[in-house]
């Protein structure tokens, strides 16, 4: 060992020691499913399997939030961070965009270890450089990268055991979710619409990093699905690029994905396109198909349905029912039964232009005229990024709401003729944004919803729409932030904004929460810093 590794083992020696008997290693499958137990640690990337990014830590509360202030501040050296780190016993691991992983002392923000990644080929990316976090199992962390790679690395030391080979970054894939660790499996989504890939997602061996299964969201010519084609379309996108849940008791994999190619002219792929712009429920231990279901058919808007999905046990019309729900970025709240996939039923939550209704079979009833046009249709809401786009709602069993970002807007959307597949190229047929309307007509807000009903209880409104996650907590409390880097603290039954700090550039990423040497902190990145907050 060099002079670096051993500073850097002495290092994170010292700070597990600090932290007590235990530096929480290994975090096993088990550890894992008691995650909403353990509030002291936020284990996976949407806290716990159900992703209700939610903590039962109440030290900060409703009548002590005015007193937060800045604990620590880590300078990140990159732009538009979408981390969400894992916290384990005072040790945080965050990424950077550029698909590194630093370990860091949560007690003050002081670098453990670093691993810096350098891309093997050169990267397609429709949207920047991005990565949304890790997973960890056992002693290692899990890392996908922008050129299509999964990493294992020794969570003590940041040294890589094993590389895998997702896809072929040559033909536009990209990776930029945060793994989802699961028994003995990592699972693994692929990012690449908007460069014509054909989408799928990989469970991997923890230990070996071979691959176990492989569904894919396009189907081949002549499978089950091609028909919805116009008999088969392998450059149809459907990527996998935000975090999915787990459901351990049906061993169900729930997973979201994007938007068919090419993006907004559907006249080369007629039919519905599936598995685009779905809900997919995946057996864990083998890939299967047990349901599907499609939020928006044939989709010409790039309303992608990769948002996070919720897991609630609920009493709705008085019966105990599974659910899975999620804002989707058509502008429609929809809540399924996650047993069977039936739609139970969905409403709107912004404005929106598109369609008359949902109908009893969760089908889309459209209003003509509200397709991308030659010249450009400026009247359609909502615009591209959608009502919702990929940030982290939140579900708070205290007080039994869901919480989450919301997008007013309207774009202009165009479409252009169809391009042919062309690797290190996009693959886009027209385009959803040029020219922002008033400001009556690009705004934002933090819902709080009866998630079992569709009811709104309250709206919080911001200037502009959010790409900010929301995070609740048993202190009665709402956090988010807005795009120009206002981090806030809302009352979680009423919506009164209670505290808020000005840090000055814009949030692309969501607010957690854990145990430091027994106090509760906060951290959110904000720019290129990722700041811890404490009571003074």
């Amino acid at each position: 060992m060099n002079l670096i590794g051993l500073m850097t083992t002495l290092a994170f020696a010292a700070t597990v020691l600090a932290q007590g008997p235990s530096n929480g290693l290994p975090v096993t499958y088990e550890t894992l499913l008691k995650a909403p137990s353990d509030p002291a640690n936020w284990l996976t990337y949407g806290g716990d399997y159900s992703s209700h990014h939610y903590s039962s830590l109440n030290q900060i509360n409703s009548g002590n939030v005015q007193h937060l202030r800045v604990k620590w501040i880590y300078q990140m050296h990159r732009s538009k961070v979408e981390t969400t780190p894992i916290v384990v016993n005072g040790i945080m691991y965050v990424t950077r965009p550029q698909s590194d992983v630093i370990a860091l002392d949560a007690e003050t923000g002081r670098t453990l270890w670093t691993f810096e990644y350098r891309l093997s080929a050169r990267v397609y990316t429709c949207c920047g450089e991005v990565n949304r976090g890790l997973a960890i199992l056992g002693n290692q962390l899990y890392i996908t990268t922008l050129d299509a790679k999964l990493i294992a690395l020794d969570a003590r030391s940041g040294r890589m055991l094993w590389k895998r080979d997702i896809a072929d970054a040559g033909l536009n894939y990209t990776a930029t979710a945060a793994p989802l660790a699961i028994k003995d499996k990592i699972i693994v989504g692929i990012a690449g619409a908007e460069g014509g890939i054909r989408g799928f997602l990989d469970a991997y061996d923890a230990k070996t990093g071979e691959r176990i299964w492989r569904f894919w969201t396009i189907p081949a010519p002549g499978e089950p699905g091609s028909e919805t084609w116009g008999g088969g379309f392998l450059h149809g996108g459907g990527s996998t690029w935000v975090t999915g849940s787990y459901d351990p008791e049906l061993n169900t994999i729930y997973w979201g994905t994007g938007n068919p190619g090419p993006d907004y002219n559907g006249d080369v792929r007629p039919g519905d396109n599936l598995y685009s712009c779905s809900l997919l429920a995946l057996d864990a231990d083998t890939g299967k198909l047990k349901w599907h279901f499609q939020f928006t058919p044939h989709d010409t808007h790039d309303w992608d349905a990769t948002q996070v999905p919720v897991l609630l046990d609920v009493t709705l019309q008085g019966q105990r029912r599974k659910l899975v729900v999620a804002p989707n970025r058509n502008g429609f709240y929809y809540a399924l039964d996650r047993e069977s996939g039936k739609f139970l039923f969905a409403k709107s939550y912004v404005k929106q232009t598109w369609a008359k209704e949902i109908d009893k079979a969760g089908r889309p009833v459209l209003i003509p005229g509200q397709e991308p046009l030659p010249e450009g249709n400026d009247a359609i809401w909502p615009g591209v990024d959608g009502g919702n786009n990929w940030m982290s709602p939140s579900y708070n069993p205290q007080t039994r709401l869901l919480y989450f970002n919301a997008r007013e807007e309207r774009r202009r959307f165009f479409k252009t003729d169809a391009p042919e597949f062309q690797p290190g190229e996009s693959y886009f047929g027209g385009g959803g944004g040029g020219a922002r309307f008033r400001p009556e007509e690009s705004w934002g807000k933090l819902i709080a919803m009866t998630p079992e009903t569709g009811e709104i209880q309250w709206e919080h409104r911001i200037a502009s729409p959010p790409w900010a996650g929301v995070l609740s907590t048993a202190g009665n409390l709402v956090f988010s932030a807005t795009p120009s880097g206002n981090f806030y603290a809302l009352d979680a039954r009423t919506g009164k904004e209670l505290w808020h700090f000005n840090g000055g550039d814009r949030v692309f990423a969501s607010p957690i929460t854990f145990l430091s040497r027994g106090k509760q902190l906060i951290t959110i990145p904000i720019g290129d810093n990722l700041i811890a907050f404490e009571l003074e």
